[in-house]
């Protein structure tokens, strides 16, 4: 930590490779130094000048008058490697490098990297490629960023931490520009040595920033993140990520329903979720949301107050919040009377919201106590204002009003500024008020209040949780009629089956499991089986032995082989069809469940929650990935529908999540598909089974796990 309060709060920093012309990229970070009012010292250093902007210029690193808490390189790669080198032999804490050309340019750039991670030694590196980082709070400037021009860059309780450079300068400008204070920004870009999570272990313990905001493109140690997530949300210091990349899943979607529907994005989603972080859906709300998590107000539940002075923008802002599942409830007796007492003889309805009060805008003492009556009814969580073209001539009172009103509660109160008035906007932010100008804005934000305010599922494994053993299993696809073996002996009700070889066989295990049946190919290589003709339903005795010979047919035809294993099993009649999988990504394993059957991906109704580090899910986190279902309704007796044995499938998820947990990290990809939902009191029941294993990992005798 001590390296990286020298590196955010230096007493004195040496900018290497810097240059007299203050019109270059290399000439910009003195300037801006001076600019902002950083006090410490600052050596310039460039063989070529005795001095620059005033300050002298030394010739080299080894020059220096003493070691550096921060060095600010300008060179380029292979020189940056030489500068960091010989900062690490001064003493230097902690070096900044901006330089491209390292692991983003490919194999000879990493190569160049892993050098310059070996020149630094103790010492801490930010970056490469990186733009460098800025301290508002301290007004300590050590990037080349062009957005550094602007002489008014309020500082505020937002970190931003940031893996891409460029985004960094448009956050300090766009930020600025809404009125809205940042404590610090980060550019970690290549992370050769310093990553996000370390700044957000530091940014935790930093009584400047409240919130923290992540602009991320991965997350290259999530175990890491998730401590680090932990104990940002315990300090009470949300996190808010602005994630892209949104790509859809990699190589294990041909395996399985569930490789396609837990995508890479969704197990972020999942990942963000679980640890209580907010994910902003825009680059809007990247600034919106920390922006209303600063106040710390709480939302404590979904009802809305919305008090206009211009009914138009009042409906926009009520069609968005009820998009958005919030409530806008009429005023109650008391908060009416309360509002109509404050209008005098002017006629105004009151029976509805959003609450309409006349001239509210041209008039702030009936403003203010209209705000005030609104946040002291029972009635309402929150409260948006709606400031109209006719707040735009006395903005400061309208502002003013505002305020006064904000030490009443603790209330979230936002203000939704219907024309085009960047100026107001700043206003509101500046004074501690919230702004936005478009009315989805505002339902995001309140949707990110109310979020933080929600409890995290977590717990301990459920006790008691029966597990086969697995010695023994094999790698690459493990085939039906086994993986139905593992899911039975660990609590998950299968069907009655034979495995088969033959037509006499075929029909021999029809009698003995009785009518109707199921045939279906058994190949570990075949999961889709419907898709090639290998399942064949509503099979008796009679029908069975001709259907088995046209599978043969089908299924050579479609894959070049004949199939000579089968699987008779007694048909599931009555159920509702559920997809209850596993996939492994680099965040973890998610367990994922949804609608299911041969449309599972056509409807994509389904819900993830990663694993915890040991062991399987709570029934607790069973019952809310169930309740998360569009189709859940159906499973809960919608509309005198029949009543679903949701305990019986809250258990079925719980002791998959614990078979898939004992499996550890050989799961590459598992599913039950359809698992069979059954009337109350009935069960469930797993039709079908995938379970694909990477090969088992050993121990040896140093301890070290490889692949055996």
């Amino acid at each position: 930590m001590k390296q990286l309060d020298a590196l955010l709060n230096p007493k004195s920093i040496a900018v290497i490779g810097a240059s007299a012309d203050h019109s270059k990229t290399s000439g910009r970070p003195v300037s801006y130094l001076l600019k902002h009012g950083f006090s410490g010292a600052i050596y310039p250093v460039n063989p070529k000048a005795t001095e620059i902007q005033g300050l002298t210029c030394y010739a080299s690193v080894e020059a220096l008058p003493e070691a550096p808490d921060v060095g600010l390189v300008l060179l380029n790669a292979k020189r940056s490697v030489d500068a960091v080198r010989s900062l690490a032999k001064l003493g230097c804490k902690a070096a900044v490098v901006l330089a491209s050309g390292f692991a983003e340019a490919g194999e000879g750039g990493q190569d160049l990297q892993e050098e310059l991670k070996e020149a630094a030694g103790a010492m801490r590196i930010l970056g490469p490629n990186t733009i460098g980082l800025v301290n508002l709070s301290a007004r300590i400037p050590l990037s080349a960023s062009g957005a550094l021009e602007v002489s008014d860059l309020p500082a505020g309780h937002v970190a931003v931490v940031s893996q891409s450079g460029g985004i960094l300068g448009a956050l300090l400008s766009r930020a600025a520009g809404r009125g809205i204070g940042l404590s610090s920004l980060i550019s970690t870009s290549n992370e050769v040595d310093l990553e996000v999570s370390d700044f957000i272990d530091y940014l935790v313990d930093d009584e400047n920033t409240k919130v923290i905001a992540l602009y991320l493109e991965s997350i290259r140690n999530p175990q890491r993140f998730r401590e680090v997530a932990i104990r940002a949300r315990e300090a009470g210091k949300p996190l808010v990520v602005f994630k892209i990349g949104r790509s859809e899943a990699g190589a294990s979607a041909a395996s399985s329903h569930t490789g396609a529907l837990a995508g890479e994005d969704r197990v972020y989603d999942a990942f963000f979720r679980e640890l209580g972080v907010i994910r902003a859906n825009t680059f809007d709300e990247f600034l919106d949301i920390p922006a209303v998590l600063v106040a710390g107000r709480k939302l404590a539940g979904r009802r809305v107050a919305i008090l206009t002075s211009t009914g138009g923008a009042g409906t926009l802002i009520a069609d968005s919040l009820g998009m958005n599942h919030f409530d806008t409830p009429a005023p109650d007796a008391d908060t009416a009377e309360k509002l109509r007492a404050l209008q005098g003889d002017t006629p105004t309805a009151l029976d509805r919201n959003p609450i309409d009060v006349t001239l509210a805008g041209l008039q702030p003492e009936l403003l203010r106590q209209a705000i005030r009556t609104l946040l002291a009814s029972d009635s309402y969580d929150a409260l948006v204002v709606i400031i109209g073209s006719s707040g735009l001539a006395m903005p400061d009172l309208v502002v003013g009003a505002i305020q006064d009103c904000l030490d009443t509660n603790d209330k979230p109160v936002l203000a939704y500024v219907s024309p085009y008035a960047p100026d107001t906007l700043k206003r509101l932010n500046s004074a501690g008020i919230p702004g936005f100008s478009s009315p989805e804005s505002c339902s995001a934000v309140l949707e990110a209040l109310h979020f933080t305010g929600q409890p995290l599922l977590a717990g301990q494994a459920e006790p008691g949780i029966a597990l086969p053993d697995m010695t023994g299993l094999g790698e690459g696809s493990i085939d039906e009629s086994t993986a139905k073996a593992l899911f039975s002996q660990a609590g998950i009700p299968v069907p009655a089956s034979r495995v088969v070889s033959s037509r006499e066989e075929a029909v021999q295990a029809a009698r003995e499991l009785g009518q109707p049946v199921v045939l279906k190919v058994l190949d570990a290589e075949l999961l889709h089986k419907s898709d090639i003709g290998g399942v064949a339903l509503h099979l008796n005795a009679d029908t069975i032995g001709e259907r088995l010979e046209q599978m043969i047919e089908d299924v050579a035809r479609h894959v070049g082989r004949r199939p000579d294993r089968f699987l008779v099993e007694a048909m599931v009649g009555g159920g509702h069809e559920l997809i209850l999988g596993a996939n492994r990504d680099a965040l973890g394993t998610a367990i994922l469940l949804g609608a299911g059957g041969v449309t599972a991906e056509l409807f994509k109704d389904t819900t993830l929650c990663l694993l915890p580090e040991q062991g399987g899910l709570t029934l607790e986190q069973a019952r809310a990935m169930m309740q998360k279902l569009t189709t859940w309704p159906l499973l809960d007796g919608y509309r005198g529908s029949v009543h679903r044995d949701t305990e019986a499938l809250a258990q079925a998820i719980v002791n998959f999540s614990a078979l898939i947990a004992a499996l550890n990290d050989r799961v590459l990809t598992s599913e039950i598909n359809p698992l069979f939902v059954l009337p109350e009191g009935q069960g469930v029941v797993a039709a079908d089974a995938v379970l694909v294993l990477e090969q088992e990992r050993a121990e040896d005798s140093a301890g070290e796990r490889h692949y055996g």
